[in-house]
């Protein structure tokens, strides 16, 4: 049950949904265009009545209301095009106020396109647009009427308050932009590492319930069958002592299955705390692994030399142990027997079992080609790389199965949510 690992394209991809909240549409989309298509008109009418109403000039003819209102139009692409867009309202403006009609309607539009120009490009492109622009005016006024060149310079004071508003608001966008991205790149980092943690949890249990129940019903189906090879065998001569003993292992087996399935059980709803899973198994208990493991009719020899382990090598032993010895006395045939040996070495623990029975394959004989492959060799390999150790697993040349397992003695972690 491995994690398939994940390829990582970089490609372009549309603002997170909290950055599109704050700016409004991407530049260029058609909901940008209808928004500056319905801002536009909503300008021109507002211009259109300070032209009505508003004495500062001589009131617009048809050519005036033509430059007047032709300056709104090129507003519905001022996002996409902010700099042709100015141009096209001065090419309007500059004439109309040339020709003396109302002042005050034509300077919202152009505030506007200023102002698109600063919000959209760098803070350089706005202080070279208002350096061309108010050096223009100054220009122009200075050599045709120098009396209005106050005036001019008022009018430049609020051009380059318009584009320092710009700028600020570009710069204040890039701050809520950079801190709504990192606070939806920590909730996408919290639900990976949520998601993570739950696929980690599921191998465990996942593990824990294949090495509880798969030895335990190893160990009933080849007692079971002992029992009824007694039966079977002579009916008139039967070995009830043999009969009972093989139906009390079997009543042993499946007691001890029971109680570590509830044990596993009460984890599962108690949730997943370290203090609630209850002491790991260990070196300890390889004697009734052993034992277990006899009542099916196999030879075990045990041989652990007095070493300590750390509690996850010592459980990651007792877990490889318990498979490899299940697919032992699964597969083995009659007859088997099995060498397991635990010992220190080169601050690691050596685990090795070794039988002389039937070889097998990540847990299915290799006489039974039918059969669906387990996850057998699979966990005992998780075990093992958990703990940071190896596990190599195979069919020995003169015959049977050999598991060999190095686990250094200092773990390198846990991993895949510890070992139970």
């Amino acid at each position: 049950m491995g994690r398939q690992p994940q390829v990582q394209v970089r490609q372009s991809s549309p603002a997170p949904r909290g950055v599109l909240a704050f700016t409004g549409a991407v530049p260029g989309t058609p909901r940008a265009v209808r928004d500056d298509a319905v801002f536009a008109v909503g300008l021109a009418v507002l211009a259109a009545l300070l032209a009505a109403f508003v004495a500062d000039g001589r009131r617009p003819d048809a050519l005036g209301w033509a430059l007047l209102l032709g300056a709104h139009l090129p507003l519905v692409w001022r996002r996409s095009r902010p700099l042709p867009v100015l141009l096209a309202v001065a090419s309007c403006v500059a004439p109309y106020h040339a020709m003396d009609y109302t002042h005050t309607a034509a300077v919202p539009v152009g505030m506007v396109a200023l102002y698109t120009v600063a919000v959209s490009g760098r803070p350089r492109r706005a202080l070279l647009t208002g350096i061309v622009v108010v050096g223009v005016m100054l220009t122009v006024k200075a050599g045709g009427t120098p009396h209005e060149v106050p005036e001019v310079l008022r009018i430049a004071g609020w051009i380059v308050a318009v584009l320092l508003l710009g700028v600020y608001v570009r710069i204040h966008r890039q701050y809520v932009t950079s801190v709504l991205e990192r606070a939806e790149r920590a909730e996408r980092t919290r639900e990976e590492e949520a998601r993570r943690r739950v696929a980690e949890e599921r191998l465990r249990v996942a593990r824990d319930l294949h090495d509880l129940l798969a030895h335990s019903i190893t160990l009933v189906g080849v007692q079971t069958s002992v029992a009824a090879h007694v039966l079977a065998a002579d009916p008139e001569r039967l070995d009830r002592a043999a009969v009972a003993r093989a139906l009390d292992d079997i009543a042993d087996t499946c007691r001890s299955a029971r109680g570590e399935l509830r044990a596993t059980l009460e984890v599962l709803r108690a949730g997943t705390a370290e203090e609630t899973r209850g002491p790991l198994p260990g070196l300890d208990g390889l004697a009734d692994l052993a034992e277990a493991a006899r009542t099916s009719g196999a030879e075990v020899d045990l041989a652990v030399r007095d070493v300590e382990a750390p509690p996850a090598v010592g459980a990651a032993a007792y877990r490889i142990v318990q498979e490899a010895l299940t697919n032992a006395v699964r597969h083995g045939g009659p007859g088997l027997t099995i060498r397991v040996g635990i010992r220190e070495a080169d601050a690691a623990l050596r685990v090795t079992v070794v039988d002389d029975g039937a070889a097998v394959d990540d847990g299915v004989a290799a006489q039974e080609p039918s059969h669906t492959p387990g996850f057998g060799l699979v966990g005992m390999r998780e075990r093992a790389r958990s703990v940071g150790g190896t596990l190599e697993a195979g069919p020995r040349e003169g015959g049977g199965f050999e598991v060999s397992a190095v686990l250094p003695m200092v773990p390198v972690g846990l991993g895949l949510g510890g070992l139970r």
